[in-house]
């Protein structure tokens, strides 16, 4: 019997791929949470094969709680639900050793094959993201104006960002106007959102 948590913090979604789950003979859903930080004391206690994590959760995002869970319970397969394929998304969670990856308009029969491949040491990703991943183009940004783009986009004021940068406010705000600059923005509310839906955000 596979052994799976569940983390949506969608009530209605998180319940309905309970039930799904629940009609599969070899599958069976021993813990399901609505927040990120209860991911990995859940996976703790009831010791999952198969943690199916949507990517936007609440508190700690689900990559980060990925990463976590490889750590501390590396017998726990990852599988990644979400409802924005940014190839970006794609990378990191590659990064984090994920175990698959797809998307939350994916048939339902493909959650219930992905956790078996995933439960058999097999890593899933939706083949969409994977054509989307190759057409990919790099991030025009640096590592710097990356990180402080980042900061912006999680509502971070100048003096914020200068401060957690070890950066002045004038520097903070002369990569804004060049980020800006770069993504051929509006301003810098249009530069997250390009940045976002590129995947060079996460």
């Amino acid at each position: 019997m596979i052994r799976v948590l569940i983390a949506e913090d969608m009530h209605m979604v998180r319940g309905a791929l309970v039930a799904l789950l629940q009609l599969e003979p070899d599958i069976t859903v021993v813990a399901e949470v609505d927040d990120g930080d209860q991911v990995v004391p859940a996976a703790l206690e009831h010791r999952p094969n198969i943690a199916v994590l949507d990517i936007n959760l609440p508190g700690t995002d689900g990559l980060t709680a990925a990463g976590v869970l490889h750590e501390l319970l590396p017998s726990c397969g990852t599988l990644m639900l979400t409802s924005l394929g940014k190839p970006g998304m794609l990378k990191r969670a590659l990064l984090m050793r994920v175990s698959g990856f797809l998307l939350k308009d994916a048939p339902p029969e493909q959650l219930a094959g992905a956790i078996r491949k995933v439960a058999a040491g097999e890593r899933v990703v939706d083949p969409e993201l994977v054509l989307s991943a190759w057409d990919h183009t790099q991030s025009p940004l640096t590592a710097r104006e990356t990180e402080v783009l980042q900061l912006a986009a999680q509502g971070a004021q100048v003096s914020e960002v200068a401060r957690a940068l070890s950066l002045s406010g004038g520097t903070v705000r002369n990569y804004l106007t060049t980020i800006v600059s770069k993504l051929n923005a509006r301003n810098r509310v249009d530069a997250i959102r390009i940045a976002q839906e590129a995947g060079w955000l996460f």
